[in-house]
């Protein structure tokens, strides 16, 4: 099977049916950097939306008469996914009597879409995220109902994913979180054993020690970005909260502005002098992935879908990349923020809302086929599931040919070191901002590029944390 590298999916609209096939990857690639969709182009975007065929196909006047859904979500990171999730979804309306429609977008498109068809006040009925979408509280359905349906039968909810869905303040859950995917560290073993490290990072001290000695000895760098994307978010949140830091506390105030926040971004800033290039500081989400792929990179902070595309591409390289969990920082404590999160929200502006609750709840019943399609690159976020019994077995002796096959094991105990973005509170609508504004790789970078000290840095974006925090405590939602 073709695959895409991590983060990358084509950023057409896929309209996929179950005969579909995914282009090759020479052919993903060459479309890459196409433009992102514009926010004012919402009514062009809800017009070709309602005119997808997707996977439930149908005319439209057939579609009325049973009632649709219409779903919009990410290209999986791993293909074998969406060929899944695809005809389930088409197979599950023909047995529930409702057309489901499935529409594919690029990860990187989908908040402009998103807010494209909230401006409009129509368009799917579903849209999933991969990080939280807590500023749409106010315009989606609370899930309270369905939610609790589903701790009822499949039990507990991860409490990251609990985090990550439900708003504390406001008691209501804004999204429906049904699986989570950690974030470890990626690294090339033969590199870091010559550089001493055969079991590779465990501290960033490690990171940077091992790390300058790979690049200066064996001229191969490393690749943690500082750029407005995911991935350089989740690593500067990492870093952080390794540190001792945060953006808030567990009562959501704003505490950026402290000593161990100002001494992980001159780690950061001193990381990126010994041991990367300037290339980090305009990278999109695929680019740590190409590097760890094509062999060019030491370490990345990522999922197992890079190592997946290796498998298939480059079977030498993804026979010498191995995982760490979340690095420790000087106090000892070592954190990681969950890769994706998978929620959907559910508009206001949606029809068959009892038929999507179903749906949410016959999802996560399916969760054993859903982890194992996506090629364990999903955990799931209910305690009970067929996926939860599986998976420890799975990663003990993975059943896509790792080698050796329980390369993937420590990810047993990801849970033990992974939280959500938004910790040690909750991931409300500013939180949410901040991410989705890359405050925090932006200050990082003003310092590895010599525009600010660490101390300028960290003050200039608490005092942008305090703004969004206080626009957000006005409309009730923080």
């Amino acid at each position: 099977m073709d695959r895409k590298t991590s983060e990358e999916s084509n950023l057409d609209t896929l309209q996929l049916g179950p005969s579909s096939t995914f282009p090759s990857r020479r052919d993903f690639l060459r479309k890459t950097g196409a433009a992102g969709i514009a926010l004012g182009a919402g009514s062009a975007l809800l017009s070709a939306c309602s005119g997808a065929t997707g996977v439930g196909g149908g005319s439209a006047s057939s579609s009325a008469a049973k009632g649709t859904i219409k779903i919009l979500l990410w290209s999986h990171f791993v293909p074998r996914y969406d060929s899944w999730y695809d005809p389930w979804a088409k197979k599950w309306g023909q047995q529930n009597g409702v057309n489901v429609i499935v529409d594919h977008i690029n990860q990187a498109d989908l908040p402009a879409r998103t807010a494209a068809e909230f401006a409009a006040g129509a368009g799917h009925d579903m849209i999933e995220w991969i990080t939280p979408a807590s500023s749409y509280e106010p315009s989606v359905h609370d899930l309270t109902d369905v939610v609790t349906q589903a701790q009822d039968k499949y039990g507990a909810m991860t409490s990251f994913c609990k985090l990550s869905s439900f708003n504390p303040h406001t008691s209501k859950w804004f999204a429906f979180c049904h699986t989570w995917t950690p974030d470890p560290g990626d690294y090339r073993k033969g590199l870091w054993t010559k550089a001493g490290l055969p079991n590779g990072p465990a501290t960033y001290a490690d990171l940077l020690t091992g790390g300058t000695q790979i690049n200066q000895k064996q001229h191969v760098r490393m690749g943690v970005g500082m750029s407005p994307e995911v991935d350089s978010n989740m690593a500067a949140r990492a870093l952080i909260w390794s540190y001792g830091g945060s953006i808030q506390d567990a009562q959501a105030n704003v505490v950026l502005n402290s000593p161990e926040v100002v001494d992980a971004v001159a780690f950061m800033a001193k990381l990126y002098k010994q041991t990367m290039t300037s290339e980090i500081f305009s990278w999109t989400a695929a680019s740590n992935n190409q590097g760890l792929v094509a062999g060019q990179l030491s370490y990345i902070l990522n999922s197992i879908s890079a190592y997946r595309t290796a498998q298939a591409d480059s079977p030498d390289v993804a026979n010498d990349i191995f995982f760490v969990p979340a690095l420790k920082g000087p106090s000892g404590k070592g954190l990681a923020s969950q890769h994706v999160v998978r929620s959907y929200i559910v508009p206001k502006w949606a029809t068959n809302v009892d038929k999507i609750k179903q749906f949410l709840l016959d999802l996560v019943g399916a969760a054993h086929d859903a982890v194992y399609n996506s090629e364990l690159y999903d955990f799931p976020a209910f305690a009970n599931t067929g996926a939860a019994s599986a998976l420890p077995g799975w990663l003990q002796s993975d059943p896509f040919k790792s080698n050796p096959t329980n390369k993937l094991a420590l990810l047993a105990t990801a849970e033990q070191w992974t939280t959500n973005v938004g910790y040690p509170g909750a991931a409300n609508a500013a939180e949410g901002e901040i991410f989705n504004t890359n405050v925090l790789p932006t200050m990082m970078a003003s310092v590895a590029q010599g525009k600010a000290t660490p101390k300028q840095a960290v003050a200039s974006a608490a005092n942008q944390c305090e703004a969004i925090f206080s626009k957000w405590r006005a409309k009730g939602l923080v």
